[in-house]
């Protein structure tokens, strides 16, 4: 039995009852007076009744547990207090409904972004220049989302032209019940995977409540559940597009990835096919923190390239990665030490000429997320060079054009950068994907999830360095470590995706 919780005329004088008409100053002079407000101004949290999506998620979407949610719910959308109801067969036109609602409301036209990370570093640059636009509204899906206020009044962002959500990537429960929110209110036509960890100097795994190593969740696992519960949310768009945060570090055909220590390399991802739970590193070697956080970037990489594969010809949604740049003074190093962070930018931009600053990267990544040129899909984008080389001088008489260039620093133009051999490697793509999604309770293909037997060697090479500092690695070189088996000749026959065609 369908039980509808609202009629529209109660729902607009919900909203009315609710809406408030005064702006934020332009300058916020106490700080205490807005955290009383604030957890009006935060989103609460949701629990719709869960449905079959239109592509089969079924799982995708149903709670580990029964929901004893009220049937009806109020939450914020920017400043804007709407009334939710339960319910499955009119879910996609209350959403609908709502969407419309609430840009009539608020007077805007803009599209949506859902950013994860958006409090700081790039997801925060980001954040800045879409707002900075005027034609995009802002879901900061955070961990924190008083820090995130802080920063909107910090930023004097515009009333209605961002939101707060909980989002914590260190628990799969987390990711659900922010997908599920996002079933109602704005339609988000974009989603950016771009929060991630980097422990390097952590001598030993840690681990989360769900026992996955914490960058391996935080970056790839909890990325990948939130891809797949976006999609058909996304897809709903008219200009639909997933975005995930690459790195050069993910790429060994690159002077970042190639020659410093050590290599992004999943092996035949056994860690994953061990169970995951308790194994330090994805492809079941010994923990290295800076290798956990290179490998969850290759994956990244792969998972995106992987559901252009499977899903674009079939949803529309663009799916791309992007290399925005070193950026070199990002909270990211936040583990190094004092020295590394100190010399770390100074080297970045008169060596290598890698270095670029935040808003610049931030610039990088809005362009991806709105240009219609970004509108292909299945690309790794990059600026200026590749970063296969070291920058070279560029001599002009125009200031703007001189200076260090050809490391995918500063300054150039958009492109369609090529990915390592890793990355576009279709077999070890659906493993991972298969792997990932047994990992984070969705349906997957049994066939690709067993442990695949490693050689002398490839045990060796996943057990230790993986290059020495300053020694790249030629385009030339075999993979001595073998290759994975060739079982993949006819695609998947993922249950979760009806395959890829």
């Amino acid at each position: 039995m369908i039980h509808v919780a609202f009629t529209l005329a109660a729902l607009s004088a919900a909203v009315e009852a609710r809406t408030t008409s005064s702006a934020r100053s332009p300058v916020m002079t106490r700080l205490s007076q807005s955290r009383m407000m604030r957890s009006n101004r935060i989103s609460s949290h949701l629990r719709p009744t869960p449905r079959t999506t239109s592509m089969g998620m079924e799982s995708a979407l149903s709670p580990s547990r029964t929901s004893h949610a009220s049937p009806i719910h109020e939450t914020r959308i920017g400043r804007t207090t709407f009334v939710q109801a339960e319910g499955n067969v009119f879910m996609d036109a209350i959403k609908g409904f709502q969407d419309s609602f609430a840009k009539s409301v608020s007077g805007d036209n803009k599209k949506t972004v859902i950013i994860t990370g958006a409090s700081s570093g790039l997801g925060l640059a980001a954040t800045r220049e879409l707002i900075d636009s005027g034609d995009w509204h802002v879901i900061m899906a955070v961990r924190d989302p008083e820090k995130a206020e802080d920063v909107a009044e910090e930023f004097e962002f515009p009333e209605g032209s961002y939101s707060i959500e909980e989002l914590e990537l260190e628990s799969f429960d987390s990711v659900r019940k922010f997908a599920k929110k996002m079933q109602f209110g704005r339609q988000p036509d974009v989603l950016v995977c771009n929060a991630a960890l980097y422990l390097p100097a952590s001598p030993e795994a840690q681990y989360t409540d769900e026992g996955y190593e914490r960058s391996m969740q935080v970056n790839h696992l909890s990325h990948f559940l939130l891809l797949n519960l976006m999609m058909p949310i996304i897809q709903k768009a008219k200009d639909p597009r997933i975005v995930h945060v690459g790195s050069i570090t993910g790429n060994t055909n690159t002077v970042g990835g190639g020659a410093v220590w050590p290599w992004a390399d999943l092996g035949k991802v056994n860690g994953l096919a061990e169970g995951g739970k308790g194994v330090p590193m994805m492809d079941g070697g010994n923990f290295n923190g800076a290798k956990a956080y290179k490998d969850s970037k290759l994956a990244n990489m792969m998972t995106i390239l992987e559901a252009h594969r499977r899903f674009n010809d079939k949803t529309g949604i663009t799916f791309n990665t992007l290399y925005p740049g070193c950026i070199a003074e990002t909270a990211l190093f936040r583990d190094k030490k004092p020295w590394f962070r100190k010399l770390f930018p100074l080297f970045m931009k008169y060596v290598t000429g890698g270095y670029v600053s935040e808003p610049e990267a931030g610039e990088r990544l809005a362009q991806v997320v709105s240009d219609p040129m970004c509108k292909k899909s299945g690309v790794y984008w990059g600026w200026n060079g590749g970063a296969k080389t070291v920058a070279y001088l560029k001599v002009s008489g125009d200031p703007s054009e001189r200076g260090l260039v050809g490391a995918g620093g500063s300054g150039g133009e958009i492109f369609e950068n090529e990915p390592s051999a890793e990355v576009q490697n279709p077999e070890k793509a659906k493993r991972l994907w298969e792997l990932s999604a047994r990992a984070v309770g969705l349906p997957y293909d049994e066939q690709y999830v067993e442990v695949l037997p490693e050689t002398a060697a490839e045990i060796a090479a996943k057990n230790g360095p993986k290059s020495l500092p300053g020694i790249p690695l030629p385009n030339f070189v075999p993979d001595f470590r073998g290759k994975m088996d060739k079982r993949a000749a006819d695609g998947t026959s993922s249950a979760a995706m009806g395959g890829r065609q």
